[in-house]
């Protein structure tokens, strides 16, 4: 059969992609005679290339050898458009891609499962610049997260919540919880070398807990040994005296100390001093006294390390102390990508 159109005027890349198209098309079930009309090739060069894909090289035997002079894109603009919107919208396991993450490998994976279209990890690399995709530090997720749960809390719960207290004119605060260890390393270190960190061998560790608002306001807590109920409700009973009779709207994790029995009792006792609510589960992101969490985990040792129990503590409260003092500091935590919905 004559071919439609004589194949030689199309660049290198051009030619694979018809090679890898053509070899797709008839895998997925299309005639061999169908698919030349189709590309404007030859049934002998589908021939070829079939036996040639089904090989020990697989498509990948179709590529092309290098040669002079620069390749044509392999993607069309709305085949290029159709994979921006997956990479933005979906995540690489509900393709069935095998991967958590939108690699380069991973795309490389996506484009060829759309399109059948085999593309150097070059230049995948080159289309991720070209779409403005930059790699970025992922926001850890529990599988265990009910994204449901989750958008009923943005569109329903807290919405009402924020209105309530709004209403009753009360103070809503955010609340967690934070472990601290002697050993926590955070930050890097210019050097020409892998810089030495001095530091006690011994172990030890401190906790804290505490409440911000939106306002500016800190409340803190730091003790040693565990969470237990009674550090919990003595925090909650400062809380309230700090606010001076005011009922006060506190937002926490549901931690079992949190939801404990007789923490419920006690709120039910206290119901017009103090109202609890509980974010969806497995969700800290929603949570801006993470923030807090965070700067004070990067930041408390920065200028020392703790020799002992009693050093931490000291060092911890410091830190607290002097954010204290900064109430845009504490509302700059209210301005992190995912808990923006607080204020907005």
């Amino acid at each position: 059969m004559k071919a439609t159109k004589d194949g030689r005027h199309r660049t290198a890349e051009q030619q694979e992609v018809i090679r890898q198209q053509a070899v797709t098309a008839v895998l997925n079930g299309m005639k061999q005679v169908v698919a030349a009309r189709a590309f404007g090739v030859t049934e002998t060069a589908i021939s070829l290339w079939m036996k040639k894909a089904r090989g020990k090289g697989g498509i990948k035997a179709l590529a092309s050898q290098k040669r002079g002079g620069q390749k044509a894109g392999a993607l069309t603009g709305a085949q290029a458009s159709q994979i921006v919107r997956i990479i933005r919208d979906k995540h690489p396991e509900q393709l069935k891609l095998f991967s958590v993450l939108w690699t380069r490998e991973t795309v490389q994976k996506l484009i060829f499962q759309k399109f059948g279209i085999a593309i150097a990890i070059r230049t995948v690399g080159d289309y991720l610049k070209k779409w403005g995709m930059t790699p970025q530090k992922p926001i850890a997720k529990a599988y265990e997260q009910d994204s449901k749960a989750v958008k009923r809390w943005l569109e329903e719960v807290y919405p009402a919540i924020r209105k309530k207290a709004k209403e009753e004119n009360a103070p809503l605060f955010w609340g967690a919880e934070m472990g601290l260890r002697s050993d926590h390393v955070a930050g890097r270190s210019f050097k020409g070398k892998k810089p030495n960190l001095l530091k006690t061998g011994n172990r030890f560790s401190c906790n804290m807990i505490s409440a911000i608002s939106s306002t500016g306001k800190l409340y803190f807590s730091v003790f040693q040994g565990s969470f237990v109920i009674a550090v919990y409700l003595d925090f909650l009973k400062r809380l309230i005296r700090q606010n001076q009779g005011q009922k006060v709207i506190f937002i926490v994790d549901a931690h079992p100390v949190h939801k404990a029995k007789a923490v419920s009792q006690w709120l039910t006792e206290h119901k017009e001093e103090i109202e609890v609510h509980y974010l969806p589960g497995y969700s800290p992101e929603l949570n801006p006294d993470e923030l807090l969490n965070q700067d004070v985990k990067s930041n408390v040792f920065k200028r020392n390390r703790p020799k002992n129990k009693q050093d931490l503590k000291a060092m911890l409260q410091a830190k607290l102390y002097r954010i204290q003092k900064q109430p845009e500091k504490v509302q700059s935590y209210f301005k992190g990508k995912h808990v923006q919905y607080v204020v907005a």
